[in-house]
């Protein structure tokens, strides 16, 4: 019996893990352009004919932006994931040839084609590796890539792009039925709950994006940015929690609300949901509230609000869907709060259940002993293989904090982290990265608990780098603990 559900719990996050890892390698491609589309968004809603300062001169930039600058962008973000700058630049060669070829925009396809063309002339790489005469190694790189990227630039024109134009106009059609019998609000029951699992950049950046800058092409915004870009049900959670909660998730709550409302940072609100599944009611509320209004007053945005902050939110809000975008991001909160209230008053046995062990283990929570010992229950050192281990200090130079997207959340624990660190006048260099991203130079990683099988996977073959994981990317006490196991000796 005991084996049987160590299997399905085993499962469980096998699944979960792949999930994750396909999310990050969507939300990879489109993450580190997302300056681009706001750029993009910008110019269109202030120069196009409905836009704040119409200007006939400055709306040209919109067109070529939107067909060539976005999709090349991805494509060579998508490559060089796969294969360096090699794999970037053969990705914009296959990728030119399906934009030229249709009408649309490509940024689905060149999320597509982009990794594949680099994934190709990595094989065909490796088919003359060691075989090339000395002094020629130049010649025979730039031929490969010249003549592998012109094939697949020429199929992408004649062959790739059709199956490109079907599949997107099919999408199209979905995405305006959705919202010609306004069911786009439904979409929340599966985005809320993904959110927690860290899927919400996937989410993002990985499907609203391309679906909604097609959207913004054709009527000059799109509520599928709102989707999952929306923090005020988010928010409404953590309000909750400053009201209604107790000990440590009240003590936390304040700042962390400032930082998913303000800092856009939803990495945040995770952890409070977890402790408790049934709060995700909440958010899946808000968000319909919120989907509902912008529905039908109009709302949407004009490029992704990213990081979700609501002034991201406001700066992406164009002429005339103000007081829709305003109305219905308060209100998703609102619903949110209120729903997350109620369960937080009825059911308060989870924070009970955690005081009560704390205070067991080191009294009454009020001098900061309760919080270092709850980040002591996760700071245990996991080895590459899995195992639990002791740091071992003398192998530590390079500290990487990793989350999914290798900006928000991680860049903030790295920057607490650093902080500590000097303090504590230990000679470590800490950075943030994606758990794609991990430098070959990296002795320790620090990610979240939810993330560890993915870490691990993504950097099997990295036998010396040793983890340590957190519960939460904003909790102070987690890094002190980090830090007092870091200033141990090796003995």
């Amino acid at each position: 019996m005991e084996n049987k559900v160590s299997l399905n719990n085993k499962e469980k996050v096998d699944w979960k893990t792949k999930v994750q890892k396909f999310g990050g390698v969507l939300s990879s491609m489109v993450m580190p352009n997302i300056g681009a589309f706001i750029a993009w968004g910008l110019i269109t809603a202030l120069f196009i004919p409905t836009g704040w300062f119409p200007n006939e001169t400055l709306a040209t930039l919109v067109d070529p932006s939107l067909k060539y600058m976005m999709p090349l962008l991805i494509a060579y973000t998508a490559g060089s994931n796969v294969y360096d700058r090699r794999g970037g630049v053969i990705g914009v060669i296959a990728t030119m040839g399906i934009i030229v070829g249709s009408d649309l925009t490509m940024l689905l396809g060149a999320m597509v084609i982009g990794p594949l063309a680099a994934l190709l002339l990595k094989k065909v790489d490796k088919l003359y590796e060691g075989k090339v005469k000395p002094g020629l190694e130049m010649l025979v790189d730039n031929f490969s890539i010249g003549i592998v990227g012109g094939i697949l630039m020429i199929l992408g024109l004649v062959a790739i792009e059709p199956i490109f134009d079907v599949v997107l106009t099919i999408l199209s059609t979905g995405v305006n039925w959705f919202l010609q019998h306004n069911l786009i609000p439904l979409t929340s029951i599966f985005v809320a709950p993904a959110q927690v699992l860290f899927l919400n950049n996937a989410i993002n950046h990985g499907i609203m994006v391309p679906l909604g800058v097609e959207q913004v092409a054709e009527f000059g915004k799109s509520i599928l940015f709102l989707v999952e870009g929306n923090s005020g049900p988010l928010v409404g959670v953590m309000l909750a929690f400053c009201l209604f909660g107790k000990g440590i998730a009240k003590k936390t709550a304040p700042a962390a609300t400032v930082i998913v409302m303000f800092g856009g940072i939803a990495e945040v609100y995770f952890p409070y949901v977890l402790m408790k599944p049934i709060l995700v009611l909440a958010p899946i509320f808000g968000s319909m509230t919120s989907l509902t209004i912008f529905q039908l007053l109009g709302g949407g945005a004009v490029a992704v609000p990213s990081p979700g902050s609501f002034i991201a939110f406001l700066l992406m809000t164009p002429k005339g869907s103000f007081f829709a975008n305003i109305l219905g991001y308060f209100a998703g909160m609102a619903v949110s709060c209120a729903i997350a209230s109620v369960i937080l008053k009825r059911d308060k046995s989870m924070v009970d259940e955690l005081e009560e062990t704390i205070q067991a283990d080191v009294g009454p929570i009020n001098d900061g002993a309760a919080l270092e010992h709850v980040a002591a229950v996760s700071n245990e050192a996991i080895s590459s293989n899995g195992k639990k281990t002791t740091i071992d200090n003398s192998k530590i130079h390079k500290v990487v904090v990793a989350c999914d997207a290798g900006m928000g959340s991680s860049a903030m624990g790295a920057s607490m982290l650093r902080t500590k660190v000097n303090k504590a006048m230990l000679d470590l260099e800490v950075i943030n990265k994606s758990i794609n991203n991990i430098p070959d130079d990296a002795d320790l990683v620090i990610t979240h608990e939810d993330l560890l099988e993915r870490a691990k996977e993504k950097n099997i073959d990295k036998k010396d780098l040793q983890y340590m994981t957190l519960t939460g990317f904003m909790d102070g006490a987690e890094y002190d603990r980090i830090v007092e196991e870091l200033k141990k000796s090796k003995d």
